[in-house]
């Protein structure tokens, strides 16, 4: 995340530059408060004429004239006045006072000291002092066990020269601009005031901070730039653009100030010894920032990715959306040093078309509106329009304006019935306007029109509106969409160091501009060499096979009493059903998995509309279930296609009837692979209640040093999802899971929870660990000496909160119990990094073997972290686990724990080969999106999103509980 300066350095206020025309002078130093107005759009040919900035007090009552007066010229929308938070000047505000430049010393962050306490007191009221939460060191230098294997990484180290000083200004740009505009005022700047500058070629990341290498002639500047900004006018035939006639130009005036706020050199790391320290954060974003100028100014940056149709990935995936391939950067601290991570990147964007066109793609919907332009929507098309149009960026095409607008949603009334006051308070009608002023006549006057503002009524006809380009794609990918997207992805490992490769040497990477000579920095264009290790794996008690056919399941469960449920099918799909059946009975009994070959009486057939009705749907259920005199232990559920109703056969069953159900397709069963079916026994037998191996030695064997039989461990994996990013009102889910037998530690019950909107914090974790661990002591009769907790999700910048709140919630829970202090391990595990790791010899082509872990060079130079890929990486490049280990009571050696981790993911109760990350944080996965499946449906039901009271709320949205679920099922495994 960007940081805002918070310290200024006392500015000097020296007026030495002359006039450069007679009427405008540079003023007295100004502080104005400016918010952020639309955004502009942008063009990389600009023709920009500079406005020099010395004014004399004399003139202050001409400037303010001037600047309202060419205010009032700029083009304005023609339909009502938009609310806007540019605040002009006006010649009547020369007499009020300005407010002055607070000066403020530059304040140095506090070095936070790395303790060495490895337990903290817990009190009364179960808390702990935060002095001792200080993120685990590692214990070590790193494991041992294991062949060695050499690696590369894609890492790039970077030379920087710690004297370098680095002088950061703060930047204020009134009217507020686009980033590309932004960009392009400063590179005018640069080619106009090169002396004001002195000399240097200072990197902008767009917004508010500028870093020089060098310092400025003042430490205050302001400047006048009239900026000629290109805009197009076109005309639309019925859906998309008829025409495109040659770009005019709209002039636009913009005041630039600059100050300096804070000066900082590399001196204060300290590499050797226990008094090392991190580089400054403020030094490693300016640093960052450096890095990103000159892919900034070629690529469009979406977070830290930038995307481009140059590097030749760009592909239609249907739906409205285009895929882009692009590459990843960020800047990170590790042992080697400031390396450079570099990765491929795929991202789903808006296609930049007409509004009406869009729709047609992504929703299928308005097909018939060039043969029938009367065509109205009916209420559920309004809301699926309004739905995916919503928060989307659109630009009109019917005048010249450097405006884009982000949709609210839809009018209530179609564009014919619109009516607007306009500046005299007269109604106007809004179509009469448009024949008017443009000599248009809107053609679809049956069409609602777009709503742009929350709180005025400000209106765009769809017909004349064009989503944006470079506008990451909103919402969930479809099924095809996502498949699209990933084959984009899937490169081998060879294709895709080379495309890492090949964007380092290019003219869009890193160290291609100017920066890097500016600032003294060099940027290695090789990935970095290392020696990785690969364990050995652990000898199950049922050795699995390559062939499932020839491998049975540990422990097999019986499944007395069932019933099989179609939802849809044709006739042709329904007469399949007895050879599935015979089929899915047999594959069990091979697996070790009894499955009765007899279901109820009959197959309950319903058709396909039952899952439109949340109250029939139920009703069948129940039917099902007294069928079975209430001794049902599992529906298999065979569906035509997918539905949205899925959510709700999950959440009636699991929380209302008390049964696990198993779904899957017509098109599936219709094929009957053997692989599928071999699947789909293996996901029976795991929600019932078996395994499909178990550990040949047990895990006290694996480490005799810490473990033992007679004194349990309990695992325990955490997580939180949260809804769609445009989503301000849904809840936030929030799961934990714990393993309740010992010492197997592959059977896992769940706690779920919602929580306060996108709080990444789990609120109740004290209640759902005292939960668990009640569960616990009723199945062994004996509380955990350990706890080793497993926290997915978490990103670096959240850490510290996470430890100290979190932590804490554990040591609470367990402070319930008399007299009980177990020791706890607390480990964060990211999937979602961007570190790869590629072969090197001849076999540089195949992934990595499972297996490999690495501790040293690419992870953190002191807190104990290492990267361990666990699973077969079938397709594209495999990507390894980050464990992170933020707390360790237990003292782990990275041996211990490294082995530990590697044996527990082939404890994965529905798979034949180990998982990818450690099973208690993959499940824990899987039962939030279970609770987000529950959430999602109801939400929907009562409007979702969309619903008014969720966007004109007061204060944070009420969170929906979730509903409980039966106790015939919240011990099983339901969730897998």
């Amino acid at each position: 995340m960007e940081e805002k300066a918070q310290s200024h350095h006392t500015t000097r206020h020296t007026l030495n530059s002359k006039s450069r025309t007679p009427l405008l002078r540079k003023p007295p130093p100004l502080y104005h408060v400016h918010t952020n107005p639309p955004p502009f759009p942008s063009s990389p040919q600009q023709n920009l004429s500079l406005v020099p900035s010395n004014l004399h007090s004399s003139y202050y009552y001409y400037y303010y004239c001037f600047y309202s007066q060419f205010h009032n010229t700029l083009p304005s929308l023609p339909l009502l006045p938009l609310p806007t938070d540019q605040r002009f000047f006006h010649p009547m505000t020369k007499a009020l006072p300005l407010t002055p430049v607070v000066e403020r010393k530059h304040q140095q962050q506090p070095k936070t000291q790395v303790s060495e306490h490895r337990n903290i007191k817990v009190g009364s009221t179960g808390t702990a002092t935060e002095a001792a939460l200080v993120v685990a060191k590692r214990p070590d230098s790193g494991g041992h066990e294991g062949s060695v294997i050499y690696l590369l990484a894609n890492h790039f180290l970077v030379k920087f020269d710690p004297s370098q000083k680095i002088y950061h200004y703060n930047v204020d740009i009134s009217p507020n601009p686009s980033k590309e505009i932004a960009r392009m005022i400063k590179q005018k700047l640069l080619e106009t005031e090169p002396r004001s500058f002195s000399g240097a070629v200072p990197a902008f990341d767009g917004r508010k901070n500028i870093y020089s290498p060098v310092e400025f002639q003042e430490d205050r500047l302001e400047f006048f730039v009239n900026l000629p900004i290109p805009s197009c006018n076109t005309l639309m035939k019925c859906c998309d653009l008829r025409e495109k006639l040659p770009q005019k130009k709209v002039d636009k005036l913009f005041r630039v100030n600059m100050r300096l706020v804070s000066k900082f050199d590399g001196k204060e790391q300290r590499k050797e010894g226990e008094n090392w320290a991190p580089l400054p954060q403020e030094y490693i974003h300016a640093l960052d920032v450096i890095l990103r100028e000159n892919p900034m100014e070629k690529c469009t940056s979406i977070g830290r990715s930038f995307y481009s149709t140059s590097m030749g990935g760009s592909k239609e995936i249907g739906g409205g959306a285009v895929g882009l391939r692009g590459f990843f950067q960020s800047l990170r601290q590790t042992q080697q040093g400031l390396a450079l991570n570099m990765d491929l990147s795929i991202a789903a964007f808006h296609e930049s078309i007409g509004v009406i066109a869009y729709l047609q793609k992504k929703l299928g919907l308005l097909k018939d509106l060039s043969r029938n332009k009367g065509r109205e929507l009916s209420l559920e098309e309004r809301r699926e329009v309004e739905k995916e149009i919503k928060n989307i960026r659109v630009f009109v095409c019917h005048r010249e304006t450097v405006q884009r607008y982000r949709v609210y949603g839809l009018t209530d009334e179609i564009t014919e019935r619109l009516w607007f006051p306009d500046r005299d308070g007269k109604q106007i009608r809004l179509v009469s306007y448009f024949k008017d002023h443009y000599g248009y006549e809107i053609q679809f006057k049956n069409l609602p029109c777009l709503q742009i503002s929350r709180t005025r009524p400000c209106f765009l006809p769809m017909e004349l509106c064009m989503i944006c380009e470079g506008q990451k794609f909103l919402g969930k990918l479809s099924d095809d969409q996502a498949a699209k997207i990933m084959k984009m992805g899937c490169q081998k490992p060879n294709e895709r160091k080379a495309i890492i490769d090949n964007v380092m040497a290019g003219p869009v990477g890193p160290s291609s501009g100017t920066q890097t000579r500016e600032f003294n920095l060099e940027v290695s264009r090789e990935m970095t060499l290392l020696k990785g290790r690969i364990l050995q794996p652990p000898k199950l008690k049922h050795d699995r096979s390559r062939n499932l056919l020839e491998s049975r399941a540990f422990k097999g469960t019986r499944v007395e009493i069932w019933a099989l449920m179609s939802i849809g099918g044709s006739p042709d799909q329904k007469s399949t059903i007895p050879k599935f059946i015979n089929e899915l009975t047999q594959k069990c009994e091979h697996l070790g998995v009894f499955l009765s070959k007899y279901t109820l009486s009959s197959t309950f057939f319903e058709p396909s509309h039952i899952l439109n009705n949340t109250t029939l749907l139920e009703s069948k259920l129940k039917d099902i279930q007294r069928a079975a005199s209430n001794n049902l232990q599992l529906i298999i559920c065979v569906m035509e296609r997918k539905h949205k109703g899925y959510g709700d056969l999950k959440r009636i069953a699991e929380t209302r009837i008390g049964v696990v159900t198993q779904c899957c397709l017509y098109t599936n069963i219709t094929k009957l692979s053997s692989q599928f079916v071999s699947n789909l026994a293996l996901k029976i037998n795991a929600k019932i209640g078996g395994a499909m191996t178990e550990l040949y030695n047990s895990i006290p064997s694996h480490i005799p040093r810490l473990i033992r039989v007679d004194e349990p461990v309990i695992f325990m994996g955490a997580d939180v999802t949260h809804p769609h990013p445009f989503d301000d009102c849904s809840p936030s889910v929030a799961a934990v899971v714990e393993s309740i037998n010992w010492p197997e530690a592959n059977r896992y019950v769940s706690r779920m929870r919602s929580q306060t909107h996108r709080q990444e914090i789990i609120q109740d974790l004290d209640l759902m660990v005292k939960e668990l661990l009640d569960d616990f002591y009723k199945a062994l009769n004996k509380l955990p000496n350990r706890i080793i907790f497993f926290r997915d999700g978490v990103s670096e910048t959240q850490f510290k909160k996470v430890l100290q709140e979190e932590l804490q919630s554990i040591k609470a829970a367990c402070s319930k119990f008399q007299g009980y202090y177990p020791t706890i391990t607390f480990s964060v595990v990211q999937k979602r990094h961007h570190t790869r790791l590629f072969r090197c010899g001849p076999d540089h082509d195949q992934n990595i073997p499972p297996g490999t872990v690495v501790d040293t060079v690419v992870t953190h130079p002191k807190e104990f972290d290492f990267y361990l890929c666990s699973h077969v990486g079938v397709k594209g490049t495999s990507r390894p686990t980050h464990y992170h280990i933020l707390w360790d009571e237990s003292e782990f050696t990275s041996d211990e724990l490294q082995r530990l981790v590697y044996n527990l993911c082939y404890n994965f109760v529905r798979c034949k080969k180990p998982v990818s990350i450690v099973p208690p944080a993959y499940y824990a996965h899987l039962a939030a999106y279970r609770g987000r499946l529950y959430i999602e449906r109801s939400s929907e039901a009562n409007g979702g999103s969309m619903n008014p009271s969720c966007v004109s709320r007061v204060g944070p949205p009420k969170t929906i509980p979730l509903p409980k679920l039966s106790d015939n099922v919240k011990n099983l495994m339901f969730y897998c």
